[in-house]
């Protein structure tokens, strides 16, 4: 391990207001948000985005931005291995997302028309950590509908209709390939790991309007050209054992640690991003509880987070 590395980096979360959010940041996981009232819809907890750069909490590293990691070729080689992505921007973006009322009905480009419609690809997967009783999602179609009934739909305020609902519960989880139609309903808190991409094109948004008063903007157009209407009525993943998740852009497994275990059994050789679903993880005095995303350098062997009292439930992330 490299003398400058950390054992462990966690970052300063970036809080982003949404007219669909809420509080749940601050009454269930325990945040301090930037104010008393505003409607807090995500939590940016790992990002390197020009708008949102996340910063080093504590530690030798602490005050330096991830786009800063990710830029120096020396940091880049020992924090994130040797399996790493080429790119100039490190290639995810992890959040926490408070649903207090329904998202947009949206969809985000494949990377086979994104250019073209002049944004990114956005792959992603959801873990839901809490829902609320009849809590549901949107993703796909129902049987029949064809981008032409859907245009319809919009045209005559029906497209709710033509939505595939799926009720979930607290531990499910499903991914979200760009192209897939979706809209997450009120009451869930969801942990959701992405491609380090912000193209949203809205479809529908429930006839709302916005935190300035104003409808919000939607891209009809771009949308229908992105939809996959092949995709109809999908269910919630299950998992494989250990792994929720496998695309080429990350992986995702659950772990269970008993009391003193340590995330060096899991993380030897890799590169991971740990979030706490429940129980604690620790390190002396410093400590990590639900909703917490901490990352775990590649070749970290000393020093690393272990499983409290109760043990701990975790999501490890990686390339």
């Amino acid at each position: 391990m490299s003398t400058f590395l950390e054992s462990f980096l966690h970052f300063i979360p970036i809080y982003q207001t949404r007219v669909w959010g809420g509080r749940t940041l601050e009454s269930r996981i325990r945040r301090e948000l930037p104010d008393q009232e505003s409607p807090y819809g995500e939590s940016w907890e790992i990002s390197a985005r020009e708008e949102a750069d996340c910063a080093v909490k504590s530690g030798g590293l602490a005050g330096k931005k991830l786009t800063e990691l990710w830029g120096d070729p020396e940091l880049r080689s020992a924090i994130f291995g040797p399996g790493a992505p080429v790119g100039d921007r490190f290639p995810l973006l992890c959040k926490i997302l408070d649903a207090r009322a329904k998202l947009s009905v949206q969809v985000h480009p494949p990377e086979s028309v994104a250019a073209e419609l002049g944004g990114e690809p956005k792959t992603e997967v959801w873990y839901i950590a809490a829902a609320d009783p009849g809590a549901e999602i949107y993703v796909g179609v129902k049987e029949g509908v064809t981008e032409a009934t859907f245009r319809e739909g919009l045209e005559e305020g029906s497209v709710e209709s033509l939505l595939h609902s799926i009720p979930v519960k607290e531990g499910e989880h499903i991914f979200i390939p760009s192209g897939r139609l979706h809209a997450i309903g009120a009451g869930l808190v969801i942990y959701e790991i992405q491609q380090n991409s912000d193209t949203t094109f809205r479809v529908f948004d429930w006839n709302r309007l916005g935190l300035n008063g104003k409808p919000r903007d939607l891209h009809v157009e771009e949308s229908l050209h992105c939809i996959d209407f092949s995709d109809v009525e999908p269910g919630m993943d299950q998992a494989k054992e250990k792994l929720l998740c496998e695309c080429e852009h990350f992986r995702m497994e659950r772990h269970i640690l008993s009391e003193g275990g340590s995330v060096g059994e899991l993380t030897a050789g890799r590169f991971s991003i740990l979030t706490v679903i429940r129980g604690k993880l620790s390190v002396g005095y410093t400590a990590w509880t639900e909703g917490d995303f901490l990352m775990i350098p590649h070749g970290a062997e000393e020093g690393l987070p272990q499983a409290g009292e109760s043990g701990c439930e975790f999501l490890l992330t990686t390339w």
